[in-house]
């Protein structure tokens, strides 16, 4: 019997939450359980992943020089291509006018009580990436810091040279199993799905569509921009094959999708990346670096949902107000993967800059799912064209071999 391909088994997991959360609200909520117990797998293998991944990605790189402008080159298109993004969305938002008119009564505030107390401090957030113990930050998932210390950890390999090859031995063992791991438990996303749209249906439904649907409809127009438009461009410019990358992860895609978790691909898009042509070394150092600081997907809807938040409550937001909300975003977006919430932290806390009712993003909450799911999936396709984007910059990308009729062996015979 042929085995139903994953993609179609998440679908039906996707169309069967759907169902059970709009018929049955209590047994939607109870199915909450199955989302969280997949999350938390997926959560137990990234940490024993990335560490070795990233210790090798930088212990394999030939030289320092290349190391350095690898790092160089990754941080100036993070910030470059997360800036134009940015001015992109809000540039839509005003066009759009969107929020004039809306009626948003109805958000209890109460449900950012916990948000609120979460303040983005920059001299924490430096302190958070440099751990003063390794295996606290461990324990508590702490990638910043892990990258931190694994670059650190792969810089003292490389110095040793072969002295060190058995700890390279085993942390290449470990990667390996690791993703076998990840192969098990990837099995389980199908069942992961279902729990997670399941509740969110029944938990938040759809009551709030009819108030929110233009910030809805304007999140998805400029996610598709970013898809359609900006990625590609940025693809042109260093010669990937883009619609050959979206093909090669169209399911994980989809996986992201609809558990509104990055984390959940992070192990098979590395094996992805790789067999796309990436080399190794690249990919264990950006893609964790990217997942960090490269979240090109959420931070489409900051600045609309700002604009729509400002006009909504009358809010006229000068050209100075809005250059100011760019920098704010550039800057506070970089440490959002590192803060709980990191979504909704940065958007109450420049929303209290300048001073909108912080009403209106309890009433966003209701419906955030929703572009959630789009957001996630784009943050996966970034983070994946900015992995063989670096590759293919320094060199470091294996082209597929293609064979035409004339140059196979057999077409002569």
């Amino acid at each position: 019997m042929k085995r139903i391909p994953l993609w179609v088994q998440v679908v039906i997991g996707l169309v069967l939450g759907l169902t059970l959360g709009a018929l049955n609200k209590t047994l939607g909520t109870e199915a909450k359980i199955l989302g969280d117990a997949f999350l938390h797998m997926i959560k137990m293998t990234i940490v024993p992943l990335i560490f070795p991944l990233i210790v090798l990605g930088i212990a394999q790189i030939k030289s320092a020089g290349t190391l350095g402008k690898l790092s160089i080159k990754a941080i100036i298109y993070f910030e470059v291509v997360t800036t134009i993004i940015i001015v992109m969305a809000l540039v839509l938002a005003n066009l759009t006018h969107i929020g004039a008119g809306a009626n948003l009564s109805g958000g209890n505030i109460d449900t950012l009580k916990d948000i609120q107390q979460t303040k983005i401090d920059f001299r924490e957030f430096i302190l958070h990436i440099i751990p003063d113990n390794i295996f606290v930050a461990f324990s508590e998932g702490n990638l910043l810091a892990i990258i931190y210390f694994g670059v650190f950890f792969g810089l003292a390999i490389r110095a040793l040279k072969g002295k060190a090859r058995p700890i390279e031995n085993v942390l290449e063992a470990l990667s390996n199993v690791m993703f076998k791991v990840l192969d098990y438990v990837i099995k389980f996303s199908p069942i992961g799905v279902f729990g997670s749209i399941a509740y969110s249906v029944a938990t938040y439904g759809f009551g709030k569509l009819s108030t929110l649907i233009d910030l809805i409809l304007l999140t998805y127009a400029g996610l598709a921009i970013v898809l359609l438009i900006i990625f590609p461009v940025i693809a042109r410019i260093y010669r990937v094959h883009y619609l050959e990358l979206i093909r090669e992860i169209k399911d994980l895609l989809l996986i992201a999708f609809t558990t509104r978790s990055s984390e959940s691909v992070f192990a098979p898009l590395t094996a992805r990346l790789e067999n796309y042509g990436a080399n190794n070394s690249v990919v264990s150092f950006i893609l964790p670096l990217g997942y960090s600081f490269n979240l090109d997907g959420a931070i489409v809807y900051q600045g609309p949902a700002i604009i729509f938040l400002a006009n909504a409550y009358g809010i006229d937001l000068s050209v100075a107000e809005q250059i100011h909300v760019v920098l704010l975003l550039v800057l506070l977006t970089k440490g959002l993967a590192a803060v709980p919430s990191g979504g909704i932290v940065i958007l109450t806390s420049v929303c209290t800059i300048i001073g909108i009712p912080l009403e209106g993003v309890a009433l966003l909450m209701g419906v955030d799912f929703i572009m959630d799911m789009a957001r996630t999936a784009t943050n996966v396709v970034g983070n994946a064209l900015a992995t063989v984007a670096m590759a293919k910059s320094e060199g470091l990308f294996r082209e597929k071999e293609t064979i035409t009729v004339s140059e196979d062996p057999a077409a002569g015979a």
